[in-house]
């Protein structure tokens, strides 16, 4: 998933950037309620955390502005406020869930999770097939066949996103902009290098390869049984 994490606090911003990004998610960090307004709502994420309490413009009026300005990317709002009130006025303004601190990272990542599930369909199915290759996206696993394949958040990230895009040309601008967030080319080896380490790990060590090169577009991710193979 792409999150937008709006906290004023470095110190806690660090800690929940890292954590997410730990669990393969890309993130963004806006530092108070103005450039969190404006990243989110100039921006395409998955899902925004809003810390309640922030300069500049409060997490509540962020929230409000976004709705009100037809964005319904879901929300989950961090706070140290915990009364019932403080729940709900948090709801009212446009919330789609309220955490309160401290908190434990796994339970803000399943809440995001279940959030993204019920606003797009497209991402309830927490299990990803192609051919005999398998990826849970909750227990954040992949196996091909029987055999259990270890891979690293930015590689299983760019897995997930082959495998939604199952049959298709996926070219190195989609890539750079859905797993790496550049919206830019900065001219580096970096897609070559971490296709070619997942190659190597879904490919390598099996009878068929399931993820090719398209010469001069990009890649695709193929089941062998139902594709011819492209050099």
């Amino acid at each position: 998933m792409r999150i937008l994490v709006v906290e004023d606090d470095l110190e806690a911003a660090g800690f929940l950037v890292k954590g997410l990004a730990d669990g393969g998610h890309s993130v963004d960090h806006a530092k108070d309620g103005h450039e969190g307004l404006e990243m989110g709502r100039d921006n395409a994420y998955d899902a925004l955390v809003v810390d309640r309490m922030l300069p500049r413009r409060d997490g509540l009026s962020v929230i409000e502005e976004l709705r009100r300005q037809g964005v319904n990317t879901p929300v989950l709002i961090l706070s140290a406020l915990d009364a019932v009130d403080d729940r709900v006025a948090g709801l009212r303004a446009g919330g789609d869930d309220y955490l309160t601190k401290p908190y434990a990272i796994n339970e803000l990542d399943a809440r995001l999770q279940a959030l993204v599930r019920r606003a797009n369909p497209e991402h309830t199915a927490m299990q990803l097939q192609v051919g005999d290759l398998k990826l849970d996206l909750l227990k954040h696993k992949v196996w091909r066949g029987d055999s259990l394949i270890n891979l690293q958040p930015r590689e299983f990230r760019l897995l997930e996103y082959l495998m939604r895009h199952e049959g298709q040309v996926v070219t190195r601008t989609m890539l750079l902009e859905n797993v790496w967030d550049y919206h830019f080319d900065p001219q580096t080896n970096v897609i070559d290098v971490q296709i070619s380490r997942l190659r190597s790990k879904i490919d390598k060590a099996f009878d068929s390869a399931m993820l090719q090169t398209v010469r001069g577009a990009g890649y695709k991710l193929v089941d062998p049984a139902s594709a011819t193979e492209v050099e």
